[in-house]
């Protein structure tokens, strides 16, 4: 089937997009522990985004289950097919010129290493939202972490299922900043690389 495929070539392209939305495509992926702050500090980025006139879109773990995905369970075969089609999902998203906000526990890194990839690494920024578990727990506004501990949730990051943290992540959010200066800070990293250049 692929051999008798040929994409059409059509005349407006992702750089006429960027041009007319006077800002670059990229993807902000944060990563982190469920209950780490990942869609609050993604809502909050976006509000100040916005506000400048900056084309956004969020992507949600929650969301894309209830959708796209509703379809895969968290086993670790089905999280990856999950990853790879959230990864596709945002490079057509970016093609159409859009700053993409994604909040996804995404425990694996070689599942994060595959997103970089084919987004392309001048297009990706990944913010590690590095919350304990204990404060994970003390959050734990779904239940999910009572529930795992309970017997009744199978395969949850950071109780029954690993989390491995990257290494060198762009930004790395600890409970040494506050909610204004971690917004701050991924802020000044994202501004700077959605800039167009000037002629």
């Amino acid at each position: 089937m692929g051999k008798n495929i040929t994409p059409y070539q059509f005349n407006i392209t992702c750089k006429d997009r960027n041009t007319l939305n006077k800002h670059k495509s990229l993807l902000v992926w944060f990563t982190g522990l469920s209950g780490s702050g990942k869609s609050t500090l993604a809502n909050l980025l976006e509000v100040k985004l916005h506000s400048l006139g900056i084309r956004t879109y969020i992507l949600d773990g929650d969301f894309i289950r209830q959708t796209l995905n509703k379809d895969l369970s968290f086993s670790p075969e089905d999280r990856k097919k999950n990853i790879r089609r959230i990864a596709e999902m945002a490079k057509i998203m970016l093609d159409a010129g859009l700053v993409v906000l994604a909040a996804f526990v995404s425990p694996y890194k070689n599942d994060r290493e595959f997103i970089k990839n084919i987004i392309k690494p001048t297009n990706f920024v990944e913010i590690f939202v590095n919350t304990s578990i204990e404060e994970c727990k003390k959050r734990d506004v779904k239940g999910l972490y009572l529930k795992a501990e309970k017997g009744e949730i199978d395969n949850l990051t950071g109780i029954s299922a690993p989390y491995e943290a990257p290494d060198n992540p762009d930004i790395e959010i600890t409970a040494r900043f506050n909610k204004n200066e971690a917004i701050d800070e991924i802020f000044k990293k994202v501004y700077s690389k959605i800039q167009l250049t000037k002629k």
